[in-house]
């Protein structure tokens, strides 16, 4: 019986370890299929993200042929391999943990990680590359691309950013202004994608980004207007987080008997189930890493946990207020209300918003829908109908929407 992945983001850490791996790599090959080359696929938080990036960079990497077999012979793709296997230097980032006190040490937090990243970068491929620390994070990209192109002529490399959007989404919660410094017009943030996007006209072959919400994409669509976002795609609806039909091969692999799933499946499917990212999706989703949470302690017990709720899903609170402060007064109220009675609300997602400025009531649905607090459960006259996904959400967000109400609009809302 192999264990389980909780908290297991590394794919080839996951395979060499002998942990269970719920097989998604035919969408490596449905992602390479695309006429497209350039993606942003977006999904809420704690939804197998940086495990899927990890199994990209891992098929990919030109040093990892010889452990092809070993990582990749059980998986769809290891027995359908495409033609780009094994054929791109992988440059990845990873723009979560930056510090954003202040535009100074975010500028800083940002350079860091790109810096570290090319350092990682140069010394795998052995690249002749000095990085000079006290330049900008956008020119030390640039000079990268620049060497690679001299001293790898023939080859390529595939770009993959890991949670894109995360230090954006703190400034967000907390400081607008060097939010719309960072990314709009001439901002560092803004100029780094500029040179990524100058990148694609000689050795950057690919890129994947994901992140949870796609609010830089106004503030940079003019110096990165080349990305293809798939997040409501129908074909890629299933790629990340659990089908059922994936779950029940979970609990088979661990041995857990009918009787005991039929007990187990309604308890999930309440509390971790209902997720649907496009209109035209096939199936509901169950978020991976709360099903993970509640098999790691059903195996050591032998039981349903006591705590359904796993808290790292929940975000922060503060920064989730600061961002419905975007949208004010009767919208807000309106939107709230819907979806905390479970009547849902009918909306269009937008695709791309600046949220530095005042949001409207599409606006915020969007962002709740990006976020996870709401799904898609159906349509009516072609626009998506979005609703509180399960109870484990309704539970850790209904309560504190309710209480912004009371609080600042002065309302009495039916708990109901």
């Amino acid at each position: 019986m192999k264990k389980l992945p909780y908290g297991i983001s590394d794919y080839e850490r996951l395979v060499e370890n002998d942990y269970y791996y719920v097989d998604k790599t035919m969408y490596i090959e449905k992602l390479e299929d695309l006429a497209e080359r350039y993606i942003m696929f977006l999904r809420p938080r704690k939804f197998g993200k940086t495990l899927f990036t990890s199994t990209l960079e891992n098929y990919y990497d030109i040093l990892k042929e010889e452990k092809f077999e070993k990582l990749y012979g059980e998986t769809y793709i290891g027995k359908n391999p495409t033609k780009l296997k094994n054929k791109y230097h992988i440059l990845k980032f990873n723009l979560s943990g930056i510090d954003t006190t202040n535009e100074e040490t975010t500028i800083k937090g940002f350079k860091k990680e790109v810096a570290s990243s090319i350092e990682v970068f140069i010394k795998k491929y052995g690249l002749d590359f000095y990085i000079n620390t006290d330049d900008e994070a956008e020119n030390i990209l640039d000079n990268l691309i620049k060497a690679f192109g001299v001293q790898k002529a023939e080859e390529k490399i595939y770009v993959i950013i890991d949670e894109y959007d995360h230090f954006a989404n703190e400034l967000l919660g907390f400081n607008t202004n060097q939010f719309k410094s960072l990314v709009s017009k001439n901002g560092k943030v803004r100029k780094w994608y500029e040179i990524l996007k100058k990148g694609t006209e000689s050795v950057v072959d690919r890129i994947f980004i994901t992140g949870v919400a796609p609010i830089t994409l106004d503030s940079l669509t003019s110096g990165f207007n080349i990305s293809s976002d798939k997040t409501q795609d129908r074909e890629f609806n299933e790629m990340m987080g659990f089908t059922e039909e994936e779950l029940k091969q979970l609990m088979k692999e661990q041995k857990i008997e009918e009787e005991r799933q039929k007990e187990i499946l309604p308890v999930m499917r309440e509390n971790y189930d209902g997720y649907k990212f496009s209109l035209k999706g096939k199936e509901k989703i169950y978020n991976s890493n709360m099903c993970l949470y509640f098999f790691n302690n059903y195996v050591r017990y032998n039981e349903i946990p006591e705590q359904i709720i796993d808290m790292n899903i929940a975000s922060d609170y503060t920064k989730l207020g600061k961002m419905l402060d975007s949208c004010k007064g009767e919208e807000r109220e309106k939107v709230i209300e819907k979806t905390v009675s479970g009547e849902g609300i009918v909306s269009e997602i937008r695709q791309k918003f600046n949220p530095a400025m005042e949001f409207t009531e599409t606006d915020l649905v969007s962002m709740l829908y990006y976020l996870g607090y709401l799904t898609i459960e159906g349509d009516e006259v072609g626009y998506p109908k979005l609703k509180i996904p399960n109870n484990v959400m309704k539970e850790i967000y209904s309560d504190y929407f309710l209480k912004i109400l009371r609080e600042e609009i002065n309302i009495d809302i039916n708990d109901n």
